[in-house]
């Protein structure tokens, strides 16, 4: 039975959670295989606005099995923070499944971000503060703690303070404030006896789903040009969020997944310092950030935005081997006069079409564009292919021209029934 990818085919922030909660009605199992909670998904459902940060999105269907999978690194505060938070509002997470093999962050982990990002002064990279980044460092390091030792809450502990100790020794070399060790070892053992209900071997639990025919949903957070070893680096996460990085994250193979859907905004956006060659900077900007209501989910950050770059997706599409794509917030576009679309890069006085590999070459790109009337006019009543105006409709196949695949869902809201299925009208 099939596997599907969602990934995030810009610099996040895309739209994620709404497709992911559309394509959740036909997955019993959905799992979230990278990232930590410096990601925001946002699900409107009727009156309703949830705000999540590492509860997969498909937790509002009674008949999903929400899953926290290996490639996750997770702050329990912020886990069970949510998880009373949904509950409060009716919404089970009794099935949800925590990774034995996810790391966990600590608050030391959150110390070292904070100093790591103060010292470097005007280059500043952006980071949540939230201590993914060092979490992840220490995994690479071999000193992390997964969420499976808290089986033995007594080693754990131990573990804890050890761990708590070592690291307070860096952060204070560092003139930083040391954590609190007996209040460390007394939150984490507290949590960790929490967690233990949520303890589940994923990787097995994955392969026997698929064995057993149920369709599984990999969702990813951040995007394809935060990636680690893809985005713009160093204005990177701390993980991979491209499809690859979904095989990595969760145990399954390449030959398990059949389906990627890359999620792209009718425009784009990125959070933080980097490289982003079609953002605009004066009104037309101003006006996509106060129409698209452009703050990040989870720090209230104002988003950078401009005008949607089609290199970048085709680029999207190789690195990610996506098979179709997801347009979302076609409305924001509702009342522009005349829309634009990146179609190549100009860098040093000749066009390119492919996507440079280096920042700094990245960082000289002038954008190429298409010109396209817009359509001035409400699309957020459509619901056929038809419904959507003409030039909508023919900036939709400017995009499937330029990056090579079918365009499949579009959003034209904020409600969780306000998109259209595209299939292209004669």
């Amino acid at each position: 039975m099939p596997v599907t990818v969602v990934v995030g085919a810009q610099w996040g922030d895309e739209g994620k959670a709404k497709v992911i909660d559309l394509l959740a009605k036909e997955h019993p199992v959905v799992a979230r295989y990278q990232g930590g909670h410096n990601a925001g998904h946002t699900v409107v459902v009727g009156e309703e606005k949830y705000a999540l940060q590492l509860t997969p999105s498909g937790v509002f269907y009674d008949t999903v099995t929400p899953v926290i999978a290996n490639g996750v690194v997770v702050d329990l505060p912020t886990l069970f923070n949510e998880i009373d938070t949904l509950t409060s509002r009716g919404v089970s997470c009794e099935k949800l499944k925590v990774s034995t093999r996810a790391h966990l962050i600590f608050p030391w982990h959150q110390r070292h971000d904070a100093l790591a990002e103060e010292g470097r002064g005007e280059n500043k990279i952006g980071t949540t503060l939230k201590g993914i980044g060092p979490a992840y460092a220490d995994k690479a390091r071999r000193v992390g703690i997964q969420a499976g030792a808290v089986a033995d809450i007594d080693s754990f502990a131990v573990a804890v303070r050890e761990r708590c100790e070592a690291e307070n020794v860096l952060i204070t070399q560092a003139g930083g404030e040391p954590v609190n060790v007996d209040d460390a070892v007394a939150q984490f053992t507290a949590l960790g006896i929490r967690l233990q209900p949520y303890l589940c071997d994923t990787v097995n639990f994955l392969h026997d789903e698929i064995a057993a025919g149920s369709p599984i949903l990999l969702e990813g957070a951040q995007a394809t040009f935060l990636d680690l070893d893809h985005g713009t680096y160093p204005y990177v996460t701390s993980s991979n969020p491209t499809a690859g990085g979904a095989c990595a994250g969760t145990g399954l193979g390449p030959r398990n997944i059949d389906r990627v859907v890359g999620i792209s905004k009718s425009y784009t956006t990125r959070v933080g310092a980097g490289p982003f060659p079609t953002e605009l900077t004066d009104d037309l900007g101003d006006r996509l950030v106060d129409i698209g209501r452009e703050f990040g989910t989870v720090t209230g950050r104002r988003r950078r935005a401009g005008w949607l770059d089609c290199v970048m997706l085709r680029h999207a599409v190789r690195l990610n081997s996506l098979t179709e794509l997801a347009v979302t917030k076609l409305d924001v576009l509702d009342t522009f006069e005349t829309i634009r679309v990146c179609t190549g890069y100009r860098i040093d006085g000749h066009e390119v079409a492919n996507y440079p590999d280096l920042p700094e070459v990245l960082e000289r790109a002038e954008p190429v564009y298409a010109e396209l009337d817009g359509w001035q006019s409400n699309s957020t009543s459509a619901r056929t292919p038809d419904d959507l105006p003409p030039q909508a409709q023919a900036l939709i196949r400017l995009i499937e021209e330029q990056v090579g695949i079918p365009v499949r869902i579009i959003g034209v809201g904020a409600e969780r029934d306000d998109y259209v299925l595209w299939d292209s009208p004669a």
